[in-house]
This record gives C-alpha cells, sequence and structure tokens, in this order.
C-alpha cells in the first residue's frame, strides 16, 4: 500500500500548486508521482516552471512537457515539493537516501515554502533510524571518514560509517562527491549534529533537513493528514 499512499499524498501537494508559481520539483519515488500528478496539471492548463534537483527528475519532469529552468535563471522560488526518508514532529527531516541530497537542500533553501510528501512509514518520534547521508569530496576521503566519527563519538552517536556502493565502485551523486551513510539509530540532538558536521572542511553537506519544511502531506490508512510543524 505505501506506493499508493505516496501517490495519494503527492496528488495532494500538487492541488497546492497554481498558475504562475515557481516550483522546485524533488527527487525520488515519492517525489515521481508527484512529477506525473503536475504533468497532469500543466497539460489541463497550468502554467508553472519548475527546477528540478536532480538530473533524473529533469529527464522525467521533461518528458511530461513541465517548463523547467535553473536556479541562476530563477534564484527565489515559490514552493519546493520533496519527499523525505524520515519526518519528526518538527517536520526536520532526513533525506538524501537517493543521493540527491545536496541539490535538494540548495533547491529547498531558495524556496519560500516546502511541502514534504510522504507515506505513513516515513513519520517518527526522533530521526535516526534511517542511515544519515553525508555528501563528501572525494579528495581526503579518510581525513573526512575520520573528522565524522570524531563528531559521532563527542555526541555519543553510534560510529558507524559505510562508503556508499563500496570502495570497489563508490556512488556518486550529481554533483560528483561520495556519500557516507551513518547508521545513527537516534539523534538526540539534530541541531548539534547538523552544525559539527557541516563545519567539517570535506563535508559537502548533509541530509538533515532543518527549518525548511513549512508543512507535510503524510498518507496512510486514514487517508492524507495535513502535518504542520509543532
Amino acid at each position: 500500500m505505501s506506493e499508493q499512499y505516496k501517490k495519494q499524498a503527492a496528488e495532494r501537494a500538487a492541488e497546492d500548486v497554481t498558475s504562475g508559481m515557481r516550483i522546485g520539483i524533488g527527487t525520488g519515488s515519492t517525489a515521481e508521482f508527484f512529477v506525473h500528478a503536475l504533468a497532469h496539471r500543466v497539460a489541463g492548463g497550468l502554467d508553472v516552471i519548475g527546477v528540478p534537483t536532480s538530473e533524473r527528475t529533469h529527464a522525467l519532469a521533461s518528458s511530461l512537457g513541465i517548463r523547467l529552468t535553473t536556479l541562476d535563471e530563477l534564484p527565489e522560488l515559490d514552493l519546493t515539493v520533496d519527499g523525505a526518508d524520515e519526518l519528526d514532529p518538527r517536520l526536520a527531516l532526513i533525506k538524501g537516501g537517493g543521493g540527491a541530497l545536496l541539490r535538494e537542500k540548495i533547491v529547498a533553501s531558495a524556496s519560500a515554502r516546502m511541502i514534504v510528501i510522504a507515506d505513513e512509514s516515513k513519520q517518527v518520534e526522533t530521526l535516526g533510524q534511517f542511515p544519515l547521508p553525508i555528501e563528501v569530496v572525494p579528495f581526503g576521503l579518510e581525513v573526512t571518514r575520520r573528522a565524522i566519527l570524531k563528531v559521532l563519538a563527542d555526541l555519543a552517536l553510534p560510529g558507524e560509517l559505510d562508503l556508499r556502493g563500496g570502495p570497489d565502485d563508490p556512488f556518486r551523486t550529481d554533483g560528483g562527491h561520495f556519500i557516507l551513510d551513518a547508521r545513527l539509530r537516534e539523534i538526540a540532538d539534530v541541531r548539534a549534529l547538523a552544525d559539527r558536521l557541516v563545519a567539517i572542511p570535506g563535508v559537502v553537506d548533509h541530509g538533515l533537513f532543518i527549518d525548511l519544511a513549512t508543512k507535510a502531506y503524510v498518507a496512510g490508512s486514514d487517508g492524507v493528514k495535513t502535518v504542520l510543524p509543532i
């Protein structure tokens, strides 16, 4: 049922889009449902322009007839719609399971509002069960890895870091970076971890999205719920 729930949440978010809007378009399986819902409305006459958060989203949205541009051409957006790997009651998020976290965060930060779309399995009381993606530059990887481990130790978090794809064939983001997935189980102080990680020179960014989401549509057995940050 999770695919159906994702579709319901995405279609509900598409209803919030009005003509003239500048839209950030997310990445991932739930966001793809939004792309299809948005394309359906565009085919019916909705006039919007979108900024995709990944090459994959760009290809899909373009193929479905959604007019696209870049943040260089359109640096201020009205709304971003994107999925999440986890969301807590304050609408702090873990994102980046698909590897597009940096572009997703840049686009969300350029938007006046961000709507998260998710199925109910993504709602948690405390972030951390989903591995936290940390985007890093390939140069000096071991130095960066050790610096991250020190931060985790200082914050009494498990020191489990996996290079996505493995050392023989590491996953590369659209920006050419690597991702280290941190298996933390429970993040007691999300903001402290976010601040410490981004201060490491080899870290490009991390999958903690704080104070960006303004609303979430979460679909489940009881329908689509509107969730606002507490």
